[in-house]
């Protein structure tokens, strides 16, 4: 059986466990001529990389493994990728594999990345569908992209808040946010949970800009969120 839930598809291995795949694409953000951000490659491998892993963590499942798909020369430009790549791995609290492709015959102007995530859960372990009338929704992080990914740290979620946010007892949902903003995000729990959200009439945050990579999550609780996660969080609303 399988089944999709946002940007992360469950296969059923056997009666109690899924293997879930997650993945995300990055373009043209690098050091190469037709690059539109410039950033050192390391950062391009790192922030593609989390993505997938915080859309599989946030689902309560463990990562596995990953590919890494390259199209770029392997050295410099893979090499300085794989080393960002290593470094997100590095935040979780053990190892996974990365199989990798690099483009090994045309030479490349612009920065191209792939990123494939791999996890298992068991099935009574995952953290989706379980939200209520009058659950307080929060955003927290601030959005960023491009080059204010960098800037903003400090101020943008990371695989050691998500996992912070999961071990809280009276979290429901967790929503890794991206290109769509928060508002798209919240938009999109509304069509498949036929639910309505009544939204806070003041808060200091741009619900409609895109988060890039995962600098913002949506936790859905049930009661206030009393944690302090070292960024800025907001209450949006509720559901009615």
């Amino acid at each position: 059986m399988i089944y999709k839930h946002r940007d992360v598809n469950f296969i059923s291995l056997n009666e109690s466990q899924y293997l879930v795949i997650a993945c995300d694409s990055c373009g043209a953000i690098g050091l190469k001529e037709n690059d539109i951000v410039k950033v050192p490659y390391n950062i391009t491998g790192k922030y593609t990389t989390r993505v997938c892993l915080m859309e599989i963590i946030s689902i309560g499942a463990k990562p596995i493994g990953i590919t890494a798909n390259i199209s770029n020369e392997p050295n410099p430009t893979g090499d300085e990728i794989l080393k960002g790549v290593q470094n997100e791995i590095s935040e979780l609290e053990f190892n996974i594999p990365i199989t990798i492709s690099t483009e090994k015959n045309m030479k490349t102007s612009m920065t191209a990345l792939g990123i494939t995530g791999f996890g298992i859960i068991n099935k009574d372990d995952i953290v989706i569908d379980s939200i209520y009338k009058n659950s307080s929704i929060y955003s927290i992080g601030i959005p960023s992209i491009g080059n204010e990914v960098l800037e903003n740290q400090g101020l943008i979620c990371d695989i050691k808040i998500l996992e912070k946010i999961l071990k809280l007892k009276n979290i429901k949902e967790i929503i890794p946010v991206g290109s769509s903003g928060i508002k798209g995000e919240l938009d999109k729990l509304c069509k498949y949970q036929g639910i309505e959200i009544q939204f806070e009439d003041n808060f200091e945050i741009d619900i409609y800009k895109s988060a890039g990579p995962c600098t913002t999550l949506i936790a859905i609780s049930e009661g206030k969120l009393n944690k302090d996660f070292s960024v800025p969080i907001n209450l949006i609303g509720k559901i009615v």
